[in-house]
């Protein structure tokens, strides 16, 4: 999967990747671990549903500064809600976000939920490489 994420990156990529902690963590782990293999620098970071109340109270944690080009990162997307909130902090603290890259899209409006804020998604699979139809309304 993170090496599928990388090819997914875009050219130039960005300094770093990251998402909604708890989810996007491992996700996160793997894609930098794997661009460090290839001789890559690459950073990661989370972003907390909540900020801790002490310390930084910060809503992102890693070696990111205002500025920075990141991609989000997501196991999977339904409706893009988490991943759209994970913009909003990361934007809040200054990065610019290219776009969303996930791992399965369950075609169930995230796509255009992130194409109506101005981003683009992408997925390495979506539930109908499962076999699966999305639901209808």
């Amino acid at each position: 999967m993170a090496e599928g994420i990388l090819d997914l990156l875009g050219e130039p990529w960005p300094a770093a990747v990251g998402g909604m902690s708890i989810g996007a963590d491992p996700i996160t782990a793997a894609v930098i671990t794997l661009a460090g293999v290839h001789g890559n620098d690459l950073l990661g970071f989370m972003v907390r549903k909540e900020s801790k109340g002490h310390g930084t109270n910060r809503y992102i944690e890693g070696p990111v500064l205002p500025g920075t080009e990141v991609v989000i990162v997501e196991d999977v997307v339904t409706t893009g809600g988490s991943s759209l909130e994970a913009i909003t902090r990361v934007e809040e603290f200054g990065c610019k976000v290219r776009r969303v890259i996930a791992i399965v899209d369950r075609l169930e409006g995230g796509k255009a939920a992130f194409q109506a804020k101005g981003y683009e998604l992408v997925s390495l699979l979506t539930i109908r490489d499962f076999g699966i139809e999305p639901p209808t309304e």
